[in-house]
């Protein structure tokens, strides 16, 4: 099991992810044709859509081997609509690599996934791609890593040459000059001395890069304070232990799409990232007390311990992705769901291969594979021994941030759509959908207009669903500005046993620990027993957090809410859970609307590269979108505006910016926060 590495490709979209996993298929061997991005013959992208568009819509999986160790690899996307791909992948990973574009350093989207890393403590490589591009700089790109994701990179290569010759790198632990083979597709490469010019820089860099290992190992520190001796392991081991402890970030350089660099980032991922014995164990708990831990170790021997982590629909029944974290699975045998407390068969394993499968016997812990057979599962649950039930932590998505309404173009078509939809919100956990009674659509919710774009199509395409779709509108949010106290009461007589409910609950705007609005729902019981029976407390919540779904002020959900429940009465004989669960409603919205609600909109985080003599012309645009600049910096020939602009002003963007620049601008952008909407635009939404 040491020679497993589990890894994932992540960066911003278009530094080259796609391009590099197809290199690595080709030179571990499980490839022999490279397939190109831009000739739509990836065999990672594998979707039609995927291929039409050029871009990365789903997290693929694949094993290969490089030496004597295997790897386990996805790729996953870059667009911040897909950034839950991202988020369920890094969840089950050991470690990563970073792809950055050699001219264009740490982008928006960029700073996203490492966090995300960051979150899930992935030791992470860096990879200095596209370095024959024009505009490439090395040592901008290193130092937007140190600045920007305020990461310790430490150089262990530098390239030969930038843009057009750039032709091979400098390996500074052998001190080689590193020349792959162009006509062999790189697949061979030459050693040589390094070139005369370049010696001193090299001797710079490694001796930088020997005082940052040295940090982390004594032995090394020694040698590298009295001069002694250092040779290659001893650097190496002093890195490895630095980067599985998450304290430093080895960095590589090549072009993936000119062949230079790869087989070397191989030799790091195999020297450097952890393997599934090297992380810390994992704490889960019983599934019915989250107080009582359990320990999940990293040992095939022990019971089936293993985590849902993606769903994708299959003509013979979903297709469940798991990492399996202890214990071993086998092929047609009973296990227990224990997040969902159903016991499920899993009668087939596959190893994956993108859109290719491998019929496996078992899988082992460590084991990233697909099983064919769960029934009910839902991405995020655990799979284990139904002797020995445990839960594992599960997996968070970020909110959706965008909406459209859509209905099924005849009557025919309802039934489909409602069991498309039912599939597609098991593939996606960022996908939502409602149905409004009063409009008689559906609205889906999901992270952007390209997402949306994406679910429509495979509705159409793949779910052969004929439907009208509405334009995409803004996933809006209510909150209160101050405390406030309801009350309700639900009375009910029907001849026999009526109904009655009454509570009086009080609510405040519930913020963080550092000042700014939460986005939960929070609910406590301050009433005794002799007022609301402990039975009644639940259906009071179920009824708190239903009237919070709906708000007040134009049916969006309300957040950042701290609810007590302080006093009511009950009925001996005619309370029940109904009546309590109404009247909480009914308290709910009296208290709400005194709170003084206010209407929150999705404020997005913006990055815009434009020509110099556009500059001014996109800056008044941004600002008239009731956006702030808050960043404005030179980058080669061009500028970045960073801003934060409100979602709503930012639908069509992607015209307006080419026609302002003639073409040569482009952005991106990502979720940032909900804040305040201003009255006078917010009356508009309301009324």
């Amino acid at each position: 099991m040491d020679k497993l590495r589990n890894i994932g490709i992540i960066a911003h979209i278009d530094a080259g992810k796609t391009t590099l996993t197809e290199r690595i298929l080709y030179y571990t061997g499980k490839t022999y044709k490279m397939g190109e991005v831009h000739h739509g013959t990836t065999v990672m992208d594998y979707l039609e859509e995927e291929q039409k568009r050029g871009i990365t819509i789903t997290s693929a999986a694949t094993k290969c081997l490089w030496k004597d160790v295997e790897i386990n690899l996805i790729d996953t996307p870059g667009h911040i609509d897909f950034t839950a791909e991202v988020e369920r992948s890094l969840r089950v990973l050991d470690g990563a690599v970073a792809v950055f574009d050699g001219s264009e350093g740490v982008q928006a989207q960029t700073e996203t996934v490492w966090r995300q890393g960051r979150k899930y403590h992935l030791p992470c490589l860096c990879f200095v791609n596209k370095m024959d591009k024009t505009g490439a700089d090395f040592e901008m790109t290193v130092e937007s890593i140190r600045d920007k994701l305020l990461a310790n990179p430490v150089v262990l290569q530098m390239p030969i040459g930038s843009e057009n010759s750039f032709k091979g790198i400098v390996d500074l632990l052998t001190m080689k000059a590193v020349f792959f083979k162009a006509e062999r597709l790189g697949a061979t490469f030459e050693e040589t001395e390094i070139p005369a010019e370049l010696r001193h820089a090299a001797e710079r860099r490694r001796a930088q890069m020997i005082e940052l290992a040295a940090e982390y190992d004594e032995q090394l520190m020694d040698s590298f304070v009295h001069d002694g001796p250092i040779d290659i392991e001893m650097i190496s081991g002093a890195i490895r232990k630095a980067t599985l402890a998450c304290e430093l970030n080895p960095v590589f350089v090549g072009s993936a799409l000119k062949y230079i660099g790869v087989q070397r980032l191989l030799d790091g991922v195999a020297a450097y990232l952890p393997s599934p014995l090297d992380k810390p164990v994992i704490v889960g708990h019983r599934p019915s007390d989250e107080r009582k831990k359990i320990t999940v170790r990293c040992d095939r021997n022990a019971s089936l311990v293993a985590l849902v982590f993606k769903i994708t629909s299959d003509v013979h029944g979903d297709l469940n992705f798991l990492r399996i974290y202890q214990g071993t699975l086998k092929a047609s045998s009973r296990v227990l769901d224990s997040t969902g407390n159903k016991r499920e068969n899993i009668t087939r394993i596959f190893e994956m291969h993108a859109g290719e499968r491998r019929i496996l016997d078992s899988a082992s812990a460590g084991d990233i594979v697909a099983v064919v057979g769960l029934k009910e599962a839902l991405t995020g649950d655990t799979i284990c021994d139904t002797k020995h039930p445990v839960c594992l932590p599960s997996i968070t998505f970020p909110e959706t941030v965008i909406s459209m309404s859509i209905e099924p173009s005849t009557s025919a078509e309802k039934a489909k759509l409602v069991d498309a939809l039912a599939d597609l919100k098991r593939e996606d956990p960022t996908f939502k959908y409602r149905y409004d009674s009063d409009t008689g659509q559906t609205i889906i919710r999901g992270m952007g207009e390209l997402h949306l774009e994406i679910l429509e199509h495979k509705l159409v395409r793949e779910r052969g669903v004929k439907v009208r779709v509405g334009k995409p509108r803004v996933a809006y949010k209510e909150a209160i500005t101050k405390s406030a106290q309801g009350t309700g009461k639900f009375v009910r007589q029907t001849g026999g046993h009526g109904q009655y409910g009454h509570v009086v609950v009080t609510v405040e705007p519930l913020v963080t620990d550092d000042g700014h609005r939460s986005n939960d729902i929070e609910f406590e019981s301050k009433v005794g027993a002799d007022k609301v029976p402990r039975q009644y407390t639940s259906s009071v919540e179920r009824g708190v957090r239903d009237a919070c779904s709906s708000g007040v002020l134009a049916g969006y959900p309300i957040v950042g809410v701290l609810v007590r429940l302080v006093g009511g009465s009950y009925h001996p004989v005619d309370s029940s859970d109904l009546a309590f669960e109404q009247a909480a409603m009914i308290a709910m919205e009296e208290a709400m609307k005194a709170g003084c609600p206010i209407l929150l909109e999705p404020i997005m985080r913006v990055e815009a590269v434009v020509p110099e003599a556009n500059l001014g012309a996109v800056q008044a645009g941004l600002l008239g979108k009731r956006g702030i600049i808050t960043n404005c910096r030179v980058h080669g020939n061009m500028r970045v505006i960073d801003a934060k602009v409100p979602l709503a002003e930012m639908f069509g963007y992607s015209s307006e910016i080419r026609s302002a620049t003639s073409g040569r601008g482009t952005f991106t952008m990502e979720p940032f926060s909900y804040d305040k909407m201003p009255e006078r635009i917010s009356k508009q939404i309301i009324f």
